[in-house]
C-alpha cells in the first residue's frame, strides 16, 4: 500500500476529539516512595538508579559526549544558548535544523521535556513542548532540559499534571529490552544514553544561533 494512502486512512479513522481517561482511585496507585520532600534530589536519585545521567552544568555533559564518541547532533533552537552555544565552542558539532530525512547523522539529540517524575526517575515528553519528537528518539544520546519546577513527586501527581495531552511520552531511562534469557539490552528501542539537563526556565535565553 502507497505509504500516503496509509496514513491517510490512518487520520480518518482517529476520532475527532480524544477520549477522556477513566476515573481512577489515586489510593489504588501504590507509591515506593511517598512524596518526597525534595522532588528535584529525589529525581536526581532515582534516575541515577535507572542508569540516567543528570547534570546542570555543560562540563559533565560534554564530557560524557567527548567521552562516548557522540559529538555531532541537534538542538532545540530555543535551547541553543543555554546548551548549544557552549558544545558549539568547545568543538561539537551542533544543528539547529533536525533533518528527519538524514537522522542517522545525528549522535545526540537535546530538546524539552514537559517535566518528570521524582518517584520514578521518568521523564515526560509531549509534543506541545518537544521541538522534534524523532530527534528525542532516534540519536543514541538524548538530552531532556528539564525545569525543577515540573518535577512531579509522584505517578498520580503526574498524571494530574500532565494527562491532558494527547501526546505524551513516559521515558524512564534508556531504552531497554530483555531476551528469553533475561539478558537486559539498552538502547534496542530509542537512545541507549539518557541525559536529563535541570536548568531553570527563567535561564532559557533567547536563541542566539550561529549566523549562516
Amino acid at each position: 500500500m502507497n505509504r500516503e494512502i496509509l496514513f491517510q486512512r490512518l487520520r480518518q479513522s482517529l476520532p475527532a476529539e480524544p477520549e477522556p481517561y477513566p476515573e481512577y482511585d489515586d489510593g489504588l496507585l501504590l507509591s515506593r516512595t511517598g512524596r518526597p520532600e525534595n522532588a528535584e534530589s529525589a529525581f536526581r536519585l532515582q534516575f541515577a538508579a535507572i542508569n540516567g545521567h543528570a547534570f546542570d552544568s555543560p562540563l559533565p555533559l560534554i564530557a560524557l559526549l567527548r567521552g562516548t564518541g557522540n559529538t555531532r547532533g541537534y538542538c532545540d533552537p530555543d535551547l541553543f544558548s543555554l546548551l548549544g552555544r557552549p558544545l558549539a565552542d568547545a568543538g561539537l558539532d551542533v544543528s539547529t535544523t533536525f533533518d528527519r530525512s538524514r537522522y542517522d547523522d545525528y549522535q545526540f539529540g537535546i530538546t524539552r521535556a514537559t517535566g518528570a517524575i521524582a518517584e520514578t526517575g521518568t521523564l515526560v515528553l509531549s509534543d506541545e513542548v518537544t521541538s522534534d519528537r524523532l530527534a528525542a528518539l532516534a540519536p543514541w544520546v538524548h538530552i531532556a532540559v528539564v525545569d525543577p519546577a515540573t518535577i512531579a513527586p509522584s505517578v498520580p501527581e503526574a498524571i494530574r499534571r500532565f494527562g491532558d495531552s494527547v501526546h505524551l511520552i513516559w521515558v524512564t531511562g534508556p531504552s531497554r529490552t530483555a531476551d528469553v534469557e533475561g539478558i537486559l539490552i539498552e538502547g534496542v528501542h530509542g537512545p541507549g544514553v539518557q541525559v536529563a539537563y535541570l536548568s531553570s526556565a527563567s535561564s532559557w535565553t533567547a536563541p542566539n544561533l550561529p549566523s549562516s
